[in-house]
């Protein structure tokens, strides 16, 4: 099982370098999209800022690490990249940072950026719980309302995590299942001390370990 380093929740902080303002937000993604999206509307929230520069490194589908990151008007090898190889050396993945300078007025040359824009993603990182995923799905299981507690019982013991319960004519669970684990639902339904109705994949995503 593959997994990797990220961060649980999205954080920000702020610090301030020789009067210029360094904002740091760092989102937890899944796809390219997701992340081209936080990056607009983070532009959008602070559009009357100078820069707003970004890096991010997100696990695609093969196993590879989709990287990118962009300076938005500093000098290169300033702001993006450094961040970029903050990230990857600490070994997070699927995590975007935008770094945001309102100019103070004093010019902090190349060292000064390097160590502004790395130092706000620092402190933010600081913020965040970092936790373990793995490829994985959201899934749905119907059992009759007289197997439920046996259900909950296996996926306590399985460190499954149940994102909803509905009541209906049978009780329908949603569940956070890792893909090698998924497979025991699939082809052991005999082996339970329950009888599960239906397993169904609702979509795939990155499972906390």
């Amino acid at each position: 099982m593959q997994s990797f380093k990220t961060i649980k929740e999205n954080v920000s902080a702020e610090i301030t370098e020789k009067k210029s303002r360094f904002i740091a937000n760092v989102f937890y993604v899944e796809s390219l999209e997701e992340a081209e999206e936080y990056i607009k509307q983070i532009k959008k929230k602070y559009n009357d800022a100078r820069h707003n520069c970004f890096a991010y490194a997100i696990e695609t589908k093969d196993g590879n690490i989709l990287i990118k990151y962009n300076d938005d008007g500093e000098p290169q090898g300033t702001a993006g990249s450094p961040m970029l190889k903050m990230m990857l050396e600490q070994g997070l993945s699927n995590i975007l940072v935008v770094v945001t300078r309102y100019f103070g007025g004093v010019l902090l040359g190349t060292g000064g950026l390097v160590r502004a824009y790395s130092g706000a993603l620092s402190e933010a990182l600081k913020k965040a719980e970092i936790v373990k995923k793995a490829r994985g799905y959201e899934a749905k299981i119907q059992v009759e309302y007289n197997y439920f507690e046996q259900l909950k019982y296996y996926l306590e013991k399985m460190n499954i995590q149940i994102s909803n319960v509905e009541y209906l004519e049978k009780i329908e669970v949603t569940i956070q299942v890792l893909e090698e684990t998924s497979k025991k639902f699939v082809n052991n339904n005999n082996n339970f001390n329950f009888r599960i109705e239906k397993y169904n994949i609702i979509k795939e995503k990155f499972v906390e370990i």
